[in-house]
């Protein structure tokens, strides 16, 4: 099915340009024709096909959609709309911090695709760490897991300075210890965007970090 025809790119081109107010509710319109419904449809679509394999997973998109409008109060940045249109698929939408999740967002600088673990608590971390330092032959199979690795390469986020001196020695041979934040992703093109298949090709995206987002599940797991 295709979802995005080239007036969605066509918007946040001109919207980089003329981020204001006016500008914005004279092509409304277009807004909501060309960006918010379809990409909607997408995230739709998306979730039907990945709660059946995570049933936790948030059903109700219009949580799993975030809004265009930037939080300008403490930013020097005045602009009052992002320059992208985004969505996750997690537990409890926008505001899940916890669960490592599905990341896809779609604008006038780029297009990608992702997920993981972005916001981690110091106690999270603890245990990520933990998880990668007595389990690291599963974590160093998931890395390499072909789908993984073609499609993300490895994990980023920032780095530590000072580890537990318990991961001195063990830092040389899995230099992802240190990592702060463990997500991982990947930019797609325009054209990928505005084709027929793009749901595939995002659906393809996410489950190949599906068992990476498995793995930091278990380490940090929160029973409710």
């Amino acid at each position: 099915m295709k979802y995005f025809s080239p007036a969605f790119f066509k918007f946040f081109d001109a919207l980089s340009k003329n981020n204001n107010k006016e500008w914005f509710d004279s092509n409304r319109e277009t807004y909501e024709n060309e960006v918010k419904k379809p990409f909607r449809k997408l995230m739709e679509d998306l979730t039907e096909k990945m709660v059946k394999e995570l049933p936790e997973l948030n059903r109700d998109v219009s949580k799993s959609i975030f809004r265009i409008n930037r939080d300008i109060r403490f930013s020097k940045d005045k602009s009052p709309y992002k320059n992208h249109f985004g969505g996750v698929l997690t537990r409890k939408g926008t505001k899940d911090q916890d669960y490592p999740g599905f990341y896809l967002h779609l604008g006038a600088d780029e297009i990608m695709v992702g997920g993981g673990k972005y916001f981690v608590s110091k106690e999270d971390l603890v245990k990520i760490r933990q998880e990668i330092f007595y389990n690291n032959t599963a974590f160093k199979k998931i890395l390499n897991e072909k789908s993984f690795k073609e499609k993300y390469k490895t994990l980023d986020g920032g780095k530590s300075k000072i580890l537990d001196p318990t991961y001195k020695e063990f830092l040389k041979e899995q230099p992802l210890i240190a990592n702060k934040q463990f997500w991982y992703w990947a930019k797609l093109s325009r054209k990928e965007a505005t084709g027929d298949k793009f749901d595939q090709l995002v659906l393809s995206y996410f489950k190949a970090g599906m068992k990476m987002n498995k793995f930091l599940w278990e380490a940090i797991k929160i029973t409710e």
